[in-house]
């Protein structure tokens, strides 16, 4: 990406000690283009209203959530915003999601989960087993990708739902989602996807994967923090969510408790744009893709050059999937022989380059791992804005470090 690209962003422009700020903490959530940050503050100084109104800006507040999840549903590939929900962030959503669907299992029914998986991804579903819920787990092998003979292995008539990840936060592996949802298909189950960590880095598409749920958070993405959930036409219709009587009984809404975060959402509309931008072609969904395809190269590229340099380091084992993987996120986590990961952490933070230490909320996948008491991993990614030569900065200062 070029410096046009990178100028669109305004945390990029600033210095700290006379030195620039070097953004490698981009897989805990992004920084945000100036056109997201006008329409938050647009939407608050020109139509800040709740809706379903009959005046002026509480039309416009209507119709900017319509487009909002127009605009979501070319962005997952999905049918049409009535599929498209909207939450607090993704883990809330999952939880709601998780509730409701507790509501129409019973006691002895069984639910998959994965050791890769985020905890926003495991905790909503672990707690069902308060209600006789048998919640199973489907092995992390220890080069950070999922066993699928095992999920296939546990895959019975009592099975009614899998929840994995699209692609690991810790490890950036990419999972074979389809493959699991043939296996699903088998037994009649439902089939939930996180793609938080996917959806900054690929193109999504809900009807091509068969999903019939899917999460994910714009914030990841170059938006504002707003959980989206995907669920297949019908199916949100069929659960009891928690909802005032009040409300909106009927999908999208029945999930969505109270009054959304609107300017938020205004800022998911403008970050969905914002990458469209960045492509060619007629639709929306279509400039998504070509989007995705350039942004892809360059983190592609950028992915390769980090993965090298990391490895040519003696004193550093990076975890999880290789380069050569058919897919894999522009993520890498990696211990440093002698150096717990805060102090790898502090030592980049003293040159202003930004990196994270610990277990990211994957915290399965670190004690399966065996590297949990050391204190997790160090955690590196690269997004649309980075650059080689800060690639060539952070790899330097690790080499410092040895």
């Amino acid at each position: 990406m070029n410096d046009q690209f990178r100028s669109q962003f305004p945390a990029l422009a600033r210095l700290h000690q006379g030195k620039s700020l070097l953004y490698f903490d981009g897989p805990a959530g992004t920084q945000v283009p100036q056109s997201v940050i006008d329409a938050v503050s647009d939407y608050y100084k020109t139509c800040n209203a709740n809706t379903h109104g009959a005046f002026l800006t509480t039309h416009e507040s209507d119709d900017m959530i319509h487009h909002t999840r127009e605009a979501v549903a070319a962005l997952l590939g999905a049918e049409g915003g009535h599929t498209i929900s909207f939450g607090q962030n993704m883990t809330t959503l999952n939880f709601s999601l998780s509730r409701a669907i507790g509501r129409v299992l019973q006691p002895g029914d069984e639910v998959l989960i994965t050791q890769l998986d985020h905890e926003a991804n495991r905790g909503p579903w672990l707690a069902l087993r308060e209600q006789g819920i048998v919640v199973r787990e489907i092995k992390l092998r220890m080069d950070g990708t999922l066993n699928l003979e095992d999920l296939e292995a546990k895959l019975n008539h009592r099975t009614r739902l899998v929840a994995m990840g699209h692609a690991s936060n810790i490890f950036g592996t990419v999972n074979d989602v389809a493959h699991a949802r043939r296996l699903t298909y088998e037994v009649g189950a439902w089939l939930l996807v996180d793609a938080v960590h996917y959806a900054p880095h690929f193109p999504v598409d809900v009807q091509a994967l068969g999903c019939d749920f899917l999460l994910c958070s714009a914030y990841k993405f170059y938006g504002p923090h707003v959980g989206l959930l995907y669920c297949k036409p019908g199916l949100l219709d069929r659960l009891p969510t928690d909802r005032l009587r009040t409300a909106y009984q009927h999908a999208p809404y029945s999930i969505e408790t109270g009054t959304l975060n609107h300017a938020a959402i205004a800022g998911v509309k403008a970050a969905i744009e914002f990458i469209a931008s960045q492509g060619k072609d007629d639709s929306l969904r279509e400039r998504l893709l070509s989007a995705y395809g350039i942004i892809g190269a360059h983190e592609a590229a950028l992915a390769k050059l980090l993965y090298s340099g990391l490895s040519a380091i003696p004193a550093i084992s990076v975890k999880g999937p290789g380069i050569q993987a058919p897919m894999r996120a522009p993520t890498f986590s990696f211990t440093f022989a002698g150096k717990r990961p805060e102090e790898v952490c502090e030592h980049l933070a003293a040159r202003n380059i930004f990196a994270w230490d610990g277990h990211f909320y994957a915290i399965r996948a670190t004690e399966v791992m065996g590297l949990l008491e050391q204190g997790g991993v160090t955690r590196v990614g690269v997004v649309a804005y980075n650059t080689r030569e800060e690639v060539e900065l952070l790899l330097s200062a690790l080499d410092e470090l040895g």
